[in-house]
């Protein structure tokens, strides 16, 4: 199955995606990600105001075959939360790269974003090719 994979977003290799806007990056999942986990139940993502680190958790996905970290792609504050997905977690799959975003963080180093993989660079490293 093909995915989807923006050109215009950075990619990780533990599958979440970010978008610079200004000093703010905008972080979900792919949709690679989703798809794997298969139906999700529960989204957990931080408060407003809640310091993330490049690397750490941010919260938990869980679906009806695992439970997984959500890891930063960047350092900074959480400045908007994606409540919408946590309190309706399923829908996440109809739009991950538009509405399923999860947080918004103003980044401390916006560097940081420009070191995620490439659309072309991530399929490579999910579809093996």
């Amino acid at each position: 199955m093909a995915f989807e994979y923006p050109d215009h977003l950075k990619y990780t290799d533990t599958h979440e995606y970010t978008q610079l806007e200004g000093d703010v990056a905008i972080v979900g999942i792919t949709a690679f990600a989703i798809d794997q986990l298969g139906d999700i139940v529960f989204l957990e993502v931080p408060e407003v105001g809640t310091e993330v680190t490049k690397g750490k958790s941010f919260g938990t996905i869980e679906s009806v075959k695992a439970v997984e970290d959500l890891k930063s792609p960047v350092t900074g504050t959480v400045v908007q939360s994606n409540t919408e997905m946590a309190d309706a977690p399923e829908n996440l799959a109809n739009d991950p790269y538009s509405a399923g975003w999860l947080i918004k963080v103003k980044v401390s180093d916006p560097s940081e974003v420009d070191n995620g993989m490439s659309a072309e660079q991530y399929r490579g490293l999910v579809e093996g090719s």
